[in-house]
């Protein structure tokens, strides 16, 4: 049922946001210099690694990172990367992977490749067996604020608690949070 209601849902929104995406792709393409898209290699589910796409908020050549780590992350943002990265408008594309079964609506986001020690204390816990998600229990409870042993215990919370109506409470939770733009640090 999960997969189904993933793929009719992304089917539904890459159609309903057609506009936007075309516009935010152009903006970004005349804004800086590089592609629309940036593929970002991200660990998936039982840790297979998948090409990510989101919207390049970021300048070509930045190290491919987790921007907490960056020294000065405002300096390698496009003119229009602050914006969507808090309208979390840079995730749009990742509806591609949603609709391709590489990610689901909800689950723990998608480590980046080089992310080791949340990939080690994730499969410790056994959450690596989850379909990495667009938003998750640790992305309501605190995004890009939370330590990675948090973020970690929370997604162990999502697995033990998963269900349809779960789902539902974090997809509301996100489209509240989203729109007060809580929890994004850059």
């Amino acid at each position: 049922m999960k997969r189904a209601f993933d793929f009719l849902g992304a089917l539904f929104f890459i159609l309903f946001f057609l506009f936007i995406f075309i516009i935010l792709g152009l903006a970004v393409r005349f804004t800086s210099h590089g592609p629309m898209i940036y593929w970002s290699e991200r660990v998936g589910r039982n840790n297979k690694i998948f090409k990510m796409p989101k919207f390049r908020s970021m300048r070509v050549g930045t190290p491919a990172l987790a921007t907490h780590l960056l020294s000065d992350p405002l300096a390698h943002l496009t003119p229009i990367g602050a914006f969507l990265r808090k309208s979390s408008l840079d995730e749009l594309p990742q509806l591609w992977s949603i609709l391709v079964g590489d990610m689901s609506f909800v689950g723990p986001r998608p480590a980046l490749f080089n992310q080791q020690d949340l990939i080690d204390l994730r499969t410790q816990h056994g959450v690596h067996v989850l379909v990495p998600g667009l938003t998750g229990w640790a992305q309501v409870n605190g995004r890009d604020e939370l330590p990675i042993p948090a973020k970690v215990q929370l997604d162990v919370e999502y697995l033990q608690r998963r269900s349809f109506w779960f789902d539902i409470r974090i997809l509301w939770l996100t489209f509240v949070k989203v729109l007060r733009r809580e929890g994004v640090t850059h």
